[in-house]
């Protein structure tokens, strides 16, 4: 007879609402925690050890520890739109975060 066991990481999606990534400034940002479980036969059993709370963007997969707001509000003073749909952007923004299409900034 054998066993199968070990520690493996399993992420655990905290909220569901979409915020606005850091790195590629679409909203595919989701707070996520990476928990370490003791499995056996693959099948996670134990919490060994509680994951830090962190943002992780479902599209570019970069991970932040910084707790944004989940809507994005625009900079007061400053109307910049997105070229192709119009929707408001940061100029840090490298793609929109409403049409996914890359940033060509227009001042209105």
């Amino acid at each position: 007879m054998f066993l199968i066991v070990g520690i493996a990481p399993k992420t655990k999606i905290l909220d569901h609402t979409p915020r606005i990534c850091p790195a590629c400034g679409l909203a595919q940002a989701r707070l996520k925690r990476v928990d370490s479980y003791f499995n056996l036969f693959f099948i996670p059993l134990i919490r060994v050890k509680k994951g830090e709370t962190v943002i992780i963007c479902d599209r570019c997969e970069s991970v932040s520890s910084e707790m944004s707001s989940p809507y994005y509000a625009p900079q007061a003073g400053k109307n910049l739109k997105c070229n192709s749909c119009g929707g408001p952007l940061d100029g840090k923004f490298r793609y929109c975060p409403h049409c996914g299409k890359p940033v060509i900034l227009k001042i209105s």
